[in-house]
């Protein structure tokens, strides 16, 4: 992506005599900047204003200043990795992280690179050093992968390369020699691309059906951002037309519209928005102001220049300053003529008052050719490079986080059951499946739940058993299918093989043949709705010769199970293992408080829904509205604040907890109430005032704890801290915001 007609006319690369072809002035480049490899470094190392590329450094250098703190976790790294006993799920199985305090200084070496990047000092140090310790930090732990955090990695290592100082650096006043020097083009050409194929791929992986028929991203209209939509459109439609289909038609052309001059306002505007929304709509940290501070790339690169001399108007005119020629570009001899004139006309030498650049090719533009090529080959490759790493694979293809499949696939968890059996003894047990991780993403994938399991047995070893097998039994439901098992319940995860290039033998295959049943699942869930709001409905699919072990709460007095297709067998095991019988459209009663079996029994696999009714909350909601008349009865004058003030009053004396829990009830209800009633200015101040609040207390937080760290490492005494300082959350909470005032 060599960059426009206007680049290139600016920076001569064009003789005097020469007229540019239409692609030239189209895209930038033309055919026979291909036709030999010589012609292809110049291209990528024709000299390039680094204007644009100071302003990105310094929007990227800021935004990972930020990141390093927040979605990093700098604010919670004592949580995150203080536990010894937590099970971790790095990459390359060697990798561990250090002791807490020193994971202290590596989060405060990131942060302090990322200011260095910010700044422009020593800056190639510091994207160094960034790189190192993000890299080592996303690679412990592959459950918070995700594409964002993947492509901030990618910027820091091109960065690595790219001659990013040359224009508003403290490097520059340090070292005037490369201050104001060109760069090659090759600088944009990389981020350019990358920006590129975020986009486009991302257009891509949105082909898939599940994502076209609207089936990844349900229930998403209902949040604030689409209320101008919901003049003209219905929730329903604006889930499928603006969500699935505009994203789509977002992802898949937004890189084209950015690259060329008479469209680029346009992909400003729509790209704007489409960040700005989801800022809004997910937790996904500096993303959308990342993308955001990227689509500047796709401008001339003198745009900042002229930037300042407008807001400036004309008081500043940094357009008028020389830009000098540098060793990494290569220039036509016309303009090394033009320079060398220039320094004669201003009465030295070319060689006294500026430094001129090569003409012919050298190594190091060789060399950064081929670093080009193989790195846009290689971000051509790995988002479809599933066929290798299979063992990464699961119902999608690979990890979450390289593959740019961003939102296409939601995912819903209904039951993980973790089993030991002690093979000395033949005794079954049962294991909190969370017990030594506080993440659920390893569920889903093989070599996760592989990692997970040679883990447990070591922990297993404390309580001297030493000979255990672990079965997992984990039931997942993607984009809106029934709910299914994800892996085969019967294999010995202690002994199951893995391996990063082969098919995962365990993985039970996805129910494709079931996935159009959603419509029909749709209507199900909306007529029991329509019924009554009280009503909770899970839809379940299994393999024929299995079944499943369920428990029915206490409180769900009132649950059901209805079979949509095959053939079950129910077995009541607390009801002297009586067997029931189910065909399709058959119904019975389950009992609460017991456990019951349903065993698939026909060739095929079987369907069937659970319809539950929390009989114990309704009563008690009830109950609720008996006690509030009662403290009304026979009142004129009443006053609810002053009358649950009096019943709680009374009963403290007598202790009486569920009159406590009934007031409890009420306040929090009306609490929301006279929040909803509130102005929509006031509510905006409320959430803004929380909001910053939390990120005052996130950054404290994260000072406190580093030098709590770093006088530990000085002190030679262990990392210690006090309960006082808590997490940015119950700062919140114990800030008291009042939404009744």
């Amino acid at each position: 992506m060599a960059r426009s007609k206007t680049d290139t006319a600016k920076n001569h690369t064009e003789t005097k005599t020469s007229q540019p072809s239409w692609l030239r002035n189209l895209c930038g480049f033309d055919i026979s900047d291909f036709t030999s490899w010589n012609a292809f470094v110049r291209l990528l190392h024709q000299p390039r204003d680094p204007a644009s590329l100071a302003v990105m450094r310094i929007l990227y250098g800021t935004l990972m200043c930020l990141d390093v703190i927040m979605e990093r976790g700098l604010s919670y790294a004592d949580v995150q990795w203080g536990d010894p006993d937590e099970c971790r799920f790095p990459l390359f199985n060697f990798l561990h992280p250090l002791p807490l305090k020193w994971m202290y200084i590596v989060y405060l070496t990131m942060f302090t690179c990322s200011l260095g990047i910010l700044l422009g000092f020593m800056y190639r140090i510091c994207c160094v050093g960034f790189m190192l310790c993000y890299w080592y930090i996303f690679f412990l732990d592959k459950t918070s992968w995700n594409n964002h955090s993947y492509m901030f990695g990618l910027f820091a290592f091109v960065l690595c390369f790219m001659d990013a100082n040359r224009c508003w650096s403290i490097d520059g006043i340090i070292w005037p020699k490369m201050r104001h020097s060109h760069v090659p083009l090759w600088n944009y050409t990389i981020l350019r691309t990358q920006v590129f194929m975020v986009y486009f791929v991302a257009g891509l992986k949105k082909t898939e059906f599940d994502w076209v028929a609207g089936y990844s991203m349900v229930h998403l209209s209902k949040h604030w951002v689409f209320e101008p939509f919901r003049l003209v459109l219905t929730d329903d439609q604006i889930d499928l037309f603006v969500v699935h289909i505009g994203g789509f038609l977002l992802d898949i052309s937004i890189g084209f519209v950015l690259f060329f001059d008479a469209t680029r306002i346009y992909g400003f505007i729509f790209g704007g928005s489409f960040h700005l929304m989801n800022s809004q709509l997910f937790s996904i940290g500096m993303f959308p102001w990342t993308m955001i501070a990227t689509m500047p790339l796709f401008c001339y690169t003198d745009w900042p220049r002229h930037l300042v001399k407008k807001l400036s108007k004309g008081h500043i005119d940094v357009t008028a300053d020389p830009l000098e020629q540098s060793q990494h570009c290569l220039y036509d001899k016309e303009q090394i003529k033009s320079e060398e004139k220039s320094a004669e006309d201003n009465g030295a030498t070319a060689g006294q008052s500026r430094i001129l650049g090569p003409s012919r090719s050298g190594e190091y533009h060789k060399y950064m050719s081929m670093f080009v090529l193989f790195y846009i080959t290689t971000q051509c490759i790995l988002p479809y490079s599933h066929g290798i790493t299979k063992g990464y694979n699961n119902w999608t293809n690979g990890l979450y986080g390289y593959s740019w499949d961003m939102m296409v696939h939601s995912w819903r968890n209904q039951h993980i059951r973790l089993t030991y059996v002690d093979n000395s003894n033949g005794e079954v047990g049962y294991l909190k499946p969370d017990g030594w991780t506080t993440t659920k993403r390893w569920s889903s994938h093989g070599d996760m739940l592989k990692q997970y399991a040679m883990c447990i047995q070591e922990k297993m070893t404390q309580y001297d058993l030493n000979n255990v097998s672990l079965y997992f039994d984990i039931w997942r439901s993607m984009n809106g299918r029934f709910q299914q098992r994800m892996f085969d319940p019967r294999v010995d995860m202690v002994t199951a093989q893995w391996h990063p290039l082969m098919d995962t033998s365990y993985l039970m295959p996805m129910l494709a043949d079931l996935s159009d049943w959603r419509g029909k699942l749709k209507e199900i869930e909306d007529s029991l709705i329509e019924k009554t709001n009280d009503t909770d409905v899970v839809f379940v699919a299994d393999f024929p010769g299995l079944y499943l072990e369920n428990y029915v709460q206490p409180d769900l007095g009132n649950t059901s199970i209805t079979v949509l297709h095959g053939e079950v067998k129910v077995t009541l095991v607390d009801d002297n293992n009586r067997n029931v019988t189910l065909t399709v459209n058959q119904s019975m009663q389950l009992p609460a408080d017991a456990y019951h079996l349903v065993t698939t029994v026909s060739d095929t696999p079987s369907c069937y829904m659970y319809i539950f009714v929390n009989t114990t909350e309704n009563q008690y909601i009830k109950n609720v509205t008996k006690f509030e008349d009662e403290l009304s009865e026979g009142r004129e004058d009443f006053n609810l604040t002053a009358a649950l003030d009096e019943a709680e009053v009374e009963a403290r004396k007598t202790d009486d907890q569920l009159t406590l829990a009934y007031c409890a009830t009420i306040r929090e209800r009306e609490g929301f109430i006279q929040k909803a009633q509130k102005s929509t200015l006031q509510n905006i101040w409320l959430a803004t005032k929380e909001f910053w609040l939390k990120k005052y207390f996130t950054f404290t937080r994260s000072i406190q704890m580093t030098w709590i760290a770093i006088r530990s490492i000085f002190n030679g005494t262990t990392f210690e801290y006090t309960q006082d300082i808590l997490m940015p959350n119950d700062f919140i909470m114990e800030s008291s915001i009042d939404y009744t005032t």
